[in-house]
């Protein structure tokens, strides 16, 4: 699959000695013949770059260099051409490209080691993750996995045959709300008739604000009010009262965040992760005004981790970093150390806790879920924004207040009458212990409907930290 090995030597790279780093370089924009020049072959030699099996547009070489910095630059059928997506400087040579490799045994500075002077035992703790953790592995982890997203679409995320549902922006929020409970999503695209658009997105967390504004004394809609209170008006009340609490007076414009299907899973993800949100419709429009959308897929992290653990599933030693355990690697949200300064606490929740209190704490803390716990911190359940939805089963919503309803009764709302509580249960709470490997945790959360794994401790179950989409890629991304 890879092109032959290259040999070169690196030019005042100022590091001594032999060892050799394998990196791979890549064209991703097409061409006839592509080779690879730079300061590692003194930019006399060009090394020929072969096309990859199944993407002949993109061009690859691995070559063996010497740790340190490096510049390079592509040969495209007689042009000289640079990767504006990566690195540059301007020099003797034009635009060239960049490259700084650290030696393969080396980790990060030796000042984390335990002899460090000046700092304390917890300082080292809260660094050993890091320390233990080459440089070279998430380096070039990064790079091949950032190669795989830039050279794959949001096509490629589409399944054979699926379901999509989408509400009319005029539908009652109550009555969509009982529509996302029985379809069993969280989220669904919102179609406007008057102009032939997808305008937006109806959340759980458009719920639970609504929930919050339901139970607020002083808010102008009741629930006789949210019998005829459509989306659109919810929207643009929702709109309205962000631009009252922006203190700075800026505009609040009703951002549809979507992706078209020849976007790179790069960018997909970014907009997922910039955009802070779950899932993004894929869609598709065949004139250039937009008009005539097709609704294509609601691409997820879930999805595109799939993709990547598809697509290296048989070269995992060309991902380093994957065999890392998580416990070693800066990565998630974890329980602070005793003693720990400025540690921001885990959002955890007892049984007893009401409802309203975690759903302030999704709002404030802007946490997605909230481990469930006993009062020696080992996990029973986990309450999501997502769960939310189950409020709608029988109207629950409109029967009790936020802050007499416990935790144990609205994820009782959700499971089965055969499913006591108490019970793990093994489709809700997705777990994972701080020694698994990254390569294990991406499994797990690729799998669909897991956006989460609570890392707990072997036996008793007590949380140790919580790990989540999110997270694992802006890890993986940089």
């Amino acid at each position: 699959m890879f092109a032959p090995v290259a040999d070169g030597a690196c030019e005042g790279s100022g590091v001594s000695g032999s060892i050799m780093i394998p990196q791979r370089f890549v064209w991703p924009y097409g061409g006839r013949r592509v080779f690879l020049s730079g300061s590692f072959t003194r930019w006399s030699d060009h090394i020929a770059m072969s096309p990859m099996e199944g993407c002949p547009a993109v061009f690859q070489v691995v070559c063996n260099l010497m740790p340190g910095f490096h510049q390079y630059k592509f040969n495209v059928d007689g042009e000289w051409r640079h990767d504006e997506q990566q690195p540059s400087v301007s020099g003797s040579c034009g635009v060239v490209n960049t490259i700084y490799l650290v030696r393969e045994p080396d980790t990060l500075p030796s000042i984390l080691s335990n002899e460090a002077p000046g700092r304390s035992q917890m300082e080292i703790d809260n660094m050993e993750a890091t320390s233990r953790m080459p440089v070279s592995d998430l380096v070039v982890s990064r790079q091949r996995i950032s190669v795989f997203l830039s050279t794959h679409t949001a096509y490629d995320l589409l399944p054979e045959s699926g379901k999509i549902i989408a509400l009319d922006i005029n539908l009652p929020v109550k009555q969509a709300f009982h529509v996302l409970y029985e379809q069993g999503v969280s989220m669904a695209p919102l179609w406007d008739f008057s102009r032939s658009q997808f305008v937006g997105v109806l959340s759980a967390m458009d719920f639970i604000l609504i929930l919050k504004e339901l139970g607020n004394h002083g808010s102008n809609l009741t629930q006789e009010q949210l019998e005829t209170h459509t989306i659109a008006a919810w929207k643009e009340g929702k709109l309205q009262l962000r631009r009252t609490l922006d203190s700075n007076g800026g505009s609040h414009p009703w951002r549809f965040v979507h992706a078209g299907p020849h976007e790179c899973l790069k960018d997909v993800a970014l907009k997922i992760l910039q955009n802070k949100v779950s899932t993004i419709p894929i869609i598709h429009s065949s004139s250039e005004d937009g008009s005539f959308p097709q609704l294509l897929h609601l691409a997820s992290l879930s999805g595109i981790l799939k993709g990547i653990c598809r697509h290296f599933k048989h070269s995992l030693s060309s991902l380093p970093i994957l065999q890392h355990p998580v416990g070693s690697i800066p990565l998630g949200a974890w329980v602070p150390k005793v003693g720990e300064p400025n540690g921001r606490p885990l959002a955890m929740l007892r049984p007893t806790a009401s409802l309203g209190a975690a759903l302030s704490m999704f709002v404030q803390a802007e946490v997605s879920s909230i481990p469930v716990v006993d009062d020696n911190d080992s996990l029973l359940d986990i309450y999501s924004r997502s769960d939310i939805t189950a409020l709608a089963k029988d109207k629950a919503y409109a029967r009790t207040s936020l802050e007499e309803i416990s935790i144990h009764q609205a994820l009782l709302l959700g499971q089965d009458a055969n499913s006591p509580y108490g019970l793990y249960n093994g489709h809700r709470c997705h777990m994972c212990l701080r020694s698994d490997s990254l390569h294990k945790v991406m499994e797990r959360l690729s799998i669909p409907g897991v956006r989460r794994l609570v890392v707990v401790e072997a036996g008793s179950k007590r949380v140790e930290g919580i790990i989540s989409l999110s997270d694992v890629f802006r890890f993986l991304l940089g």
